[in-house]
C-alpha cells in the first residue's frame, strides 16, 4: 500500500513538473501579447506557478523524509531483532520460491 502511494505521488510530481513547464513554455510564448488583461493573466499565472514550485519542492522534502525515517525504523528493527528478521527474509523467500516453481 505504501509502495502504491508511493508511486502516486512520484507520477504526481512529474506530472506536475511537465505541467509547469508546459505553462512556462505558453507565458513564453504569449509574452508578445499586448493588453493589460494578458499582462494582468500572465503575472497571476506566474505567481501560481512560482507556488506551485514551491509547493513541490516541500512534498518532495517531506517524501525525502518519510522515506529516510521508515528505513531508519527498519534498520533500527533489524539491528534490534535479528533472528526475528532472518525469520521473516526466510519466510518471504520460501513463499517467493513456491510462487515461482508454480509456474
Amino acid at each position: 500500500m505504501t509502495d502504491m502511494n508511493t508511486v502516486q505521488k512520484d507520477k504526481l510530481m512529474t506530472d506536475l513538473r511537465v505541467v509547469i513547464a508546459d505553462a512556462e513554455e505558453l507565458l513564453r510564448m504569449t509574452a508578445d501579447q499586448a493588453g493589460e488583461a494578458a499582462a494582468d493573466v500572465r503575472s497571476r499565472v506566474q505567481a501560481r506557478m512560482t507556488q506551485a514550485r514551491i509547493d513541490l519542492a516541500s512534498l518532495q522534502e517531506a517524501a525525502v523524509a518519510k522515506a529516510k525515517a521508515a528505513g531508519h525504523a527498519a534498520d533500527e528493527f533489524v539491528h534490534d531483532n535479528p533472528w526475528k528478521s532472518i525469520g521473516v527474509a526466510a519466510g518471504i523467500g520460501m513463499v517467493i520460491g513456491l510462487l515461482i516453481s508454480r509456474r
